[in-house]
C-alpha cells in the first residue's frame, strides 16, 4: 500500500514524550560557545518525532566530499567524510531537560553527551547545555501542518538471499520534511580514545566498506509525491528520492510495519516498529503570549515590526 493509506489505517492518539512545540524539522541557525566563538555555517538538521530524534551535521557545500567509488577517495577525503555526523536516538523529556539514549550513530563515540535545556519562542527553539559550554539557536523549517510518522528501523534485508544490509535506524516524516537513518550491519570497534576519523586512517577495504555502510539523510517533499534528499552523509544520495512511498504493509501478528521495494534490480524489505503515526499535526511557528505582552507588542508594532 501507499504510505498515505498506511497513515490512515494506523493513525491513533500519540503516546507523548516531548511536548508538541518540539515536534517538527528544525535547522540550526547558530551555536555560541563559552569562548565567545560562534558557528553559523555548519548545516545541522533536527527532526523530532514523539519519542525519537534524527540529527544530521555537515560542513558547508564547498567542503563536502563529491560522490566517488569508495576506493577512489584519498585519505584526506576519507578523513573529511569520517567527520560527518548523523544519528537517531530515543528521546527522554523530564524536568525541562531533553536527553538521548540508544539508537544508531555514524560516529563511534558520542560527540554531544550533555542533555539540552529547551525553550521555545515563536519559530525559535533555544537549547542550553547545562554546563554552559554552548547554546544553540534552532529554527522551525515546517511551514504547514501535516502527517507525523515516526518509525524505528529494525532491519533491512535482501528478499532473495536473506542477507541483512542494515540494522537499527529510523524514519521520521514531519509534514514536508523527512529523515532516514540506516544503521550499520556490524558494529565498528574502536579504542576508547579513538574517533571514527582515527579508525579510517588504518582501515582496510573491508573495514572501510563497513564504516561507510551507514546513511543519515534529510529530504523535502510530501507524502503524496515523495521526498528528495538535499542533505546526507552519503554523497551518492543527493537529489535522489529518499525512498519509495509504495510497498508498505502491516504485519498483524507483530504490529510491525514492513516496506518492500526495488533497488538496483533487487527486492529489499525493511521492518519497522512504530513510535507514532498521526494523520495531522500542526507545526506552529508561534508560541502562546500573555495579554500584557500582546498589548506591548501591539503598542510598539511600528518599530518592532518594521522589517517583517
Amino acid at each position: 500500500m501507499h504510505i498515505q493509506e498506511l497513515v490512515l489505517q494506523l493513525s491513533k492518539p500519540p503516546v507523548k514524550s516531548v511536548p508538541n512545540w518540539m515536534l517538527g524539522c528544525f535547522k540550526r541557525r547558530s551555536i555560541s560557545f563559552a569562548s565567545g566563538d560562534c558557528d553559523t555555517d555548519t548545516h545541522v538538521f533536527w527532526l523530532q518525532g514523539r519519542n525519537i530524534t534524527i540529527d544530521l551535521r555537515l560542513p558547508i557545500e564547498v567542503e563536502q566530499i563529491p560522490n566517488k567509488a569508495l576506493e577512489d577517495y584519498s585519505l584526506e577525503e576519507l578523513h573529511a567524510l569520517a567527520n560527518y555526523e548523523g544519528w537517531y536516538a530515543e528521546t527522554v523529556w523530564k524536568d525541562n531537560l531533553l536527553s538521548w539514549q540508544g539508537g544508531s550513530s555514524f560516529q563511534v563515540h558520542n560527540r554531544w553527551p550533555e542533555p539540552g535545556i529547551m525553550h521555545r519562542v515563536g519559530d525559535c527553539m533555544i537549547e542550553f547545555s547545562p554546563s554552559a559550554a554552548y547554546v544553540e539557536d534552532w529554527r522551525l523549517k515546517n511551514t504547514t501542518s501535516g502527517p507525523l510518522v515516526s518509525l524505528r528501523l529494525l532491519e533491512e534485508r535482501e528478499c532473495e538471499t536473506g542477507v541483512i544490509r542494515h540494522r537499527d535506524g529510523a524514519l521520521i516524516i514531519c509534514g514536508e520534511w523527512a529523515g532516514l537513518v540506516l544503521g550499520r550491519r556490524e558494529t565498528i570497534l574502536a579504542k576508547p580514545d579513538q574517533q571514527l576519523r582515527d579508525v579510517v586512517k588504518t582501515a582496510d577495504e573491508d573495514l572501510l566498506t563497513s564504516i561507510f555502510n551507514f546513511e543519515c539523510s534529510i529530504a523535502q517533499g510530501n507524502v503524496e509525491k515523495g521526498f528528495i534528499v538535499n542533505h546526507t552523509t552519503q554523497p551518492a544520495r543527493l537529489t535522489q528520492s529518499l525512498m519509495s512511498l509504495d510497498g508498505f504493509s502491516i504485519d498483524t501478528a507483530t504490529g510491525e510495519v514492513r516496506h518492500r521495494f526495488e533497488q538496483a534490480g533487487g527486492a529489499l524489505e525493511r521492518r519497522f516498529s512504530i513510535d507514532s503515526i498521526e494523520t495531522e499535526v500542526t507545526f506552529t511557528r508561534s508560541t502562546p503570549l500573555e495579554e500584557t505582552s500582546k498589548r506591548w507588542f501591539a503598542k510598539e508594532q511600528e518599530t518592532l515590526g518594521r522589517y517583517f
